[in-house]
């Protein structure tokens, strides 16, 4: 009991570290992608905070994963690099212990990382999506930022405004830049408002302006000013998509069995299966000779989670192709890890079964004390 509690409260120590810091890198490397997503026009800066945090969300499956395989590993490593193992092993205990007390401190990463991936991820996916798609479906006059140019979604016209007057629609020092068949129009005014008929068409209003038509010095070039000036705005359908498979609820995937929902499916059942057996694979994988150094084990976990992770994207990727049916795609690669975890538990067990009272006692019979004594 003694060696319980204490096991535990090194390995919760050990997993929040481990995962401050790779939260801490998923934080800062989504609020880059977002930012510079908000800087380029593509969503709104209103909604940096929220998109960040479903982002954060939808990768945090992952995390957990990669931070209870870690934490276990680092705490194995730290006994058998400090020879802590060796003396467990020579009161006549074995490695299968640490089974029982690994479980009790990682049952409830699992049951997380299920409950994630099975409920919160999808929602956070639809969520992040349903905010994209309301910036799309915006007015062109409505996604410019202040003093950057944006093209309109027609990609015949540039819009710049130098000021947003408030929380309102107007915006102040309008430039805009047309191409349609009568060639090249740049219109400037003071102010402009977009304003909407009853018939549910957009114009954006400008006003106390200045309109130029054609090539200056050419003979066709043309210039007036006005007080009041219409122009259509082109406004996206405001049809909603559907849904991505990934932020389809559970649900909602069981009840439309294709293979674009079956290879999402096969991706969620994964998650918690692939954190159980990446933790019971760090006890073996954690040995470590107490002369040499530690980072060799950690180098190696991280190149077995991402190949795990890989091989898992791509037989996601074949069950939605339609080139591997979904009953003989999500069992193996686990079967295949639960059997390499049993054949590093036997070979540590035999290894280590030297380190037992009794095999000692033999070797010593046997007049190789110094030598058994040394290995």
């Amino acid at each position: 009991m003694i060696f319980q509690r204490a096991l535990k409260r090194e390995l919760a120590s050990s997993a929040g570290a481990t995962f401050t810091v790779l939260f801490s890198i998923l934080v800062t490397w989504t609020l880059i992608s977002i930012l510079g997503k908000a800087a380029g026009g593509k969503v709104a800066s209103t909604d940096v905070v929220a998109l960040i945090a479903f982002a954060a969300l939808n990768y945090l499956p992952t995390v957990i994963i990669l931070t209870s395989f870690i934490s276990v590993l680092m705490v194995v490593t730290r006994t058998y690099r400090d020879s802590e193992m060796v003396v467990w092993f020579a009161s006549g205990q074995s490695l299968a212990k640490w089974i029982r007390p690994v479980l009790t401190f990682g049952l409830p990463l699992i049951i997380l990382t299920g409950a994630l991936s099975f409920f919160a991820t999808p929602w956070a996916k639809q969520k992040s999506s349903e905010y994209i798609e309301r910036f799309n479906k915006r007015e062109d006059l409505q996604k410019v930022a202040p003093g950057q140019f944006k093209e309109s979604s027609s990609s015949n016209r540039i819009f710049f405004v130098e000021a947003v007057a408030g929380k309102s629609a107007v915006v102040q020092n309008v430039f805009v830049n047309s191409v349609d068949a009568r060639g090249t129009s740049v219109v400037v005014a003071k102010e402009g408002v977009i304003s909407t008929t009853p018939d549910g068409s957009s114009y954006l209003v400008l006003k106390n302006g200045r309109r130029y038509q054609g090539t200056p010095g050419q003979a066709d070039f043309q210039t007036m000013e006005f007080e009041r000036y219409s122009m259509r705005v082109a406004q996206q359908s405001q049809e909603m998509d559907a849904p991505l498979e990934a932020a389809m609820t559970t649900k909602e995937l069981l009840a439309s069995p294709t293979n674009a929902t079956r290879g999402e499916l096969l991706y969620r059942i994964g998650a918690p299966i692939t954190c159980l057996i990446l933790l019971l694979l760090a006890i073996p994988l954690g040995f470590v000779n107490p002369r040499a150094g530690s980072s060799t084990n950690l180098i190696i976990a991280v190149l077995i989670f991402f190949a795990y992770n890989n091989i898992s994207k791509v037989l996601e990727a074949s069950v939605k192709q339609g080139r591997l049916p979904f009953a003989i795609s999500w069992w193996p690669l686990h079967l295949a890890a639960a059997l390499a975890v049993l054949a590093l538990f036997a070979w540590r067990l035999n290894v280590n079964h030297r380190y037992h009272p009794l095999a000692l006692m033999a070797a010593l019979k046997r007049g190789g004390s110094k030598k058994a004594v040394s290995q």
